[in-house]
């Protein structure tokens, strides 16, 4: 095996290494809130994004274990913010995790590691074996996550719902992948591309498993139909392992998106844009709608990243018209900034309901953040900052990714492409209703506790500088736009 495959793959080797490390460390580690083993995990996913940043700076494309791995500007500034996305989760969920007593053996630190090593290797995968591994190392370190809490009759359902579901799924992409394997001889997506391109295989035969890789897809991007999952689970899940579910994983989930229905089958975009296209529909609707009947704000929050999906779907189904992939960059650009902004925001999001959580009190009814302004106007300023970007209200981050996704649709020129913009505005204002009725709690309502919120130094600052960057990155949006822009480009010119 040559040097050049073991350079490609050094950041994954690392993060196993070290997860591997940590759990027999943390096998001597006494404390109850498992200081060593916090340090120590913070500290590898600390290293790993600023080595994952290097490589997206400095490296270009390259590949590694006979064209298995690959490795590239967008998907290691993926793996870089999915480094960072659980680090955040990580300093936010663990004074959460303690007062549960989910820390008793670290296994929340060494299965979030191991959950971002699948993320890693959905996101280097350039084979079809090598995407699949990498899903099912995720969903499996998500499943326990989710059952952590072992003498909890609620997160256990919720592990067994996503479980069955989630078998589901896997067994769908798995049989797509299966044929598509059948009628193109091949499990790398660049062969894939290219048999596909020739035209030499029927057109049926690729359209059946192009449908049930799309199947798979949208369960794991979470979007009508395949979403029965994501309100339960978001709800039964811990607080911690839910934003570890609903943040960092839907940057894994986009690059296996862009893997196989792009670097694979960008052939076929004329047959599964259509599908994406009744998928973001249907989710836009859906999920907006059904929001405004919840009163559990991580359940609310559950079919708003149903909603948010159906824009990142918008991005996706804009690439080619009529063959023509020139509106390619434009617009898997625009979904890379909104899936990079939504996680973001997503993280400030439950990062205060985490905060506002005590031990023996959840703080998941939307009635529970009332007065929050009264008793510290600091975090219920992150909350509506975060609150107001999820709506697409400027000047927040969240304006400009759903105006960049529109604009990316427009741009492209496709039948029906003003319609289905001015019905994804119409949705965005009926979702502006659930969002700005939390707002309308936090700061009118009066406080049904007067118990001071209190954090850790670490979990203010991150929290801070995370409520900040939502509204900075709106003012000031073009740096992360042309990161992601050029990302995307030397992507699709490899």
């Amino acid at each position: 095996m040559d040097i050049a495959s073991w350079v490609v793959a050094a950041p994954e080797l690392f993060l196993l290494i070290s997860a591997c490390v940590i759990a027999l460390v943390d096998l001597g580690v006494k404390s109850r809130g498992r200081n060593l083993t916090y340090g120590l995990t913070l500290a590898t996913l600390i290293l790993l994004a600023y080595v994952q940043a290097q490589y997206a700076m400095t490296e270009g494309t390259a590949y590694g274990f006979g064209n298995m791995v690959v490795s590239d500007p967008m998907g290691n500034w993926l793996k870089c913010f999915a480094s960072i996305a659980v680090a955040i989760t990580l300093v936010y969920g663990r004074p959460y995790a303690a007062d549960r007593d989910m820390l008793r053996g670290g296994e929340l630190f060494s299965l979030s590691l191991l959950a971002l090593l699948g993320m890693n290797v959905m996101i280097s995968g350039n084979n079809f074996l090598v995407l699949y591994l990498g899903l099912e190392l995720l969903t499996l370190s998500s499943y326990a996550l989710v059952a952590l809490r072992r003498d909890n009759a609620v997160a256990t359902e919720a592990a067994m719902k996503y479980f069955v579901l989630g078998a589901l799924a896997s067994g769908f992409l798995l049989y797509g992948l299966s044929m598509l394997y059948g009628a193109t001889g091949s499990l790398d997506v660049s062969e894939v591309f290219a048999v596909i391109a020739s035209g030499q295989i029927k057109h049926q035969v690729l359209v059946l498993g192009v449908v049930f890789v799309v199947c798979g897809l949208a369960f794991k991007l979470g979007v009508v139909p395949f979403h029965s999952w994501v309100p339960d689970v978001y709800q039964g899940a811990p607080t911690a392992v839910t934003l570890m579910i609903g943040g960092a994983p839907k940057l894994a989930a986009f690059a296996l998106v862009m893997r196989l229905l792009v670097d694979g089958m960008m052939p076929l975009a004329n047959d599964w844009q259509q599908m994406l296209m009744v998928l973001a529909v249907a989710s836009l609707l859906v999920g907006n709608l059904a929001a405004i009947a919840q009163t559990n704000l991580k359940r609310m929050l559950a079919f708003s990243t149903i909603a948010q999906m159906g824009f990142v779907l918008i991005g996706l189904l804009s690439g080619v018209v009529n063959g023509d992939s020139a509106p390619a960059a434009n617009a898997y650009s625009s979904a890379m900034f909104y899936i990079s902004t939504y996680v973001l925001t997503t993280l400030a999001t439950f990062g205060i309901i985490l905060l506002l959580a005590r031990e023996g009190f959840e703080s998941e009814e939307i009635s529970d953040l009332a007065g929050l302004n009264q008793r510290s106007p600091l975090y219920a300023g992150i909350m509506a900052i975060s609150l107001f970007s999820l709506a697409g209200v400027p000047p927040m981050v969240g304006f400009y990714a759903k105006l960049s996704v529109l604009q990316a649709l427009i741009a492209s020129g496709q039948t029906g492409s003003i319609a289905l913009a001015i019905f994804a505005v119409l949705m965005s204002l009926i979702g502006a209703f659930y969002y700005l009725r939390v707002i309308k709690v936090m700061y009118f309502d009066n406080p049904i506790t007067a118990t001071t919120v209190t954090a850790g130094k670490d979990v203010r600052v991150v929290l801070s500088i995370n409520g900040a960057l939502v509204l900075l990155l709106g003012l000031l949006p073009g740096g992360l736009m042309g990161l992601c822009a050029a990302a995307i480009v030397q992507s699709l010119g490899s």
